[in-house]
């Protein structure tokens, strides 16, 4: 039995997943970005924003250093909690978790009130040794995992949470705690249960934790706590790097919405409609863009996608030189190229794409690729931007500023 179910160490959740069908939950809707109260109308929308300042950034209530700020700026557009992430970014996060672990936080952070309570995952490495249930949970985004640290109690716990939504339930896997000193957490798992909203029992988690002997122990060291007690770094005892939060921002909850697919239009309506607006130049947009969600386009043909930027990647260069480009299939790309320049004192911008071509493997063929487009700027920051092009809604990551 030991050798079916998997050590229980290393910080988050180290188990096997039952044998038996897990079954396919929806995709959960983020919380709004701001609540209204029974009557109160919806703010007029103010298009545009300004990048973002450096120095301390306020989100909420919550407060983040430059440094602090710096990493929830890598971990923008980040999939599956570190799933999904290219080198380069990649290493942007790896340089912003040792900038703060150097910096070292609340010092014995395990003695320290700001430990207590519950922490949103919103990174973790992925090592070879990275238990099953890191690798069916952790990796989906329409799930939310938390991490409860109850340490001044009678019964001090470490509980790992995995929400399939508010209308589903969770699964909860709760160890014994104990600190060994300021900064280590020692902990034994000992029961775990899913809880569905649909059933009026907990369904026990199918592991015989007093049959696992030292495969149910394991250790978590937090390296950095935030003085405002809103970021936790800890690193497990499998080698599993973890970026907790107390309570995610604007922009952090606007993109979880996008990777869950559910609830889209009105989080960004909400978003755009509490952020001040600003002008917007054309040099805010020089970079290189990939699309991370859009309204519908059934029906467009694959030109018109890539005229538009309607799908995949967008670089737009000093001066106005634009270019999109598509990829339908492997060894398949099309690319549309043309010109931006604003066309006034707000911010819409005129898009005027000239020429078009088609690429299959080494072979590149001309594509009519021609088309006149109105781009309003609904909002936009050093990572994010949101625009409305002709009927059309898009949400993009910028992933470079252009050469």
């Amino acid at each position: 039995m030991a050798a079916a179910a998997t050590a229980a160490a290393g910080g988050l959740v180290h188990l096997r997943p039952p044998q038996s069908a897990a079954p396919r939950f929806g995709a959960s809707r983020a919380p709004p970005l701001r609540s209204r109260r029974p009557g109160q109308h919806r703010r007029p929308r103010r298009h545009g924003a300004g990048r973002v300042s450096a120095g301390s950034v306020a989100v909420g209530e919550a407060a983040y250093s430059e440094p602090e700020a710096a990493l929830l700026e890598a971990l923008l557009g980040v999939q599956g909690r570190g799933r999904a992430v290219a080198p380069r970014q990649l290493q942007e996060v790896e340089s912003a978790v040792q900038a703060l672990e150097a910096l070292g936080g609340v010092p014995d952070p395990t003695s320290s009130s700001l430990i207590e309570g519950s922490w949103q995952l919103i990174f973790t490495t992925r090592p070879g040794t990275a238990s099953p249930i890191q690798r069916t949970f952790v990796g989906v985004d329409s799930f939310r995992i938390f991490q409860e640290v109850y340490l001044r109690t009678d019964d001090p716990r470490v509980v790992n949470v995995v929400r399939f939504s508010e209308s589903v339930g969770d699964l909860k896997v709760e160890a014994e705690a104990t600190i060994e000193d300021g900064k280590r957490i020692l902990f034994r798992f000992d029961r775990a249960a899913f809880t569905f909203k649909f059933l009026p029992f907990k369904v026990p988690y199918p592991v015989p934790f007093r049959l696992l002997g030292d495969e149910a122990k394991g250790w978590l060291d937090t390296t950095y706590l935030s003085h405002a007690g809103n970021i936790r770094i800890s690193r497990g005892n499998k080698g599993t790097t973890f970026v907790l939060q107390k309570s995610p921002d604007a922009r952090q909850i606007l993109l979880s919405t996008i990777s869950a697919g559910t609830g889209v239009e009105e989080v960004i309506d909400d978003f755009i409609s509490s952020q001040n607006g600003a002008e917007v130049d054309l040099d805010i947009l020089v970079g290189e863009w990939q699309l991370l969600w859009g309204t519908q386009t059934e029906g467009e043909s694959w030109s018109t996608l890539a005229s538009a930027g309607l799908k995949d990647f967008q670089i737009i260069k000093e001066g106005g030189q634009l270019k999109n480009s598509v990829s339908p299939f492997p060894g398949v790309s099309l690319s549309a190229r043309g010109n931006i320049c604003k066309t006034g004192n707000n911010n819409t911008f005129s898009v005027s794409m000239k020429e078009g071509a088609i690429r299959f493997g080494g072979v590149q063929f001309p594509l009519d690729a021609e088309g006149e487009f109105v781009m309003e700027i609904l909002y936009i920051d050093n990572k994010i931007r949101i625009s409305r092009l002709n009927q059309h809604i898009l949400v993009h990551l910028r992933i470079a500023n252009a050469a």
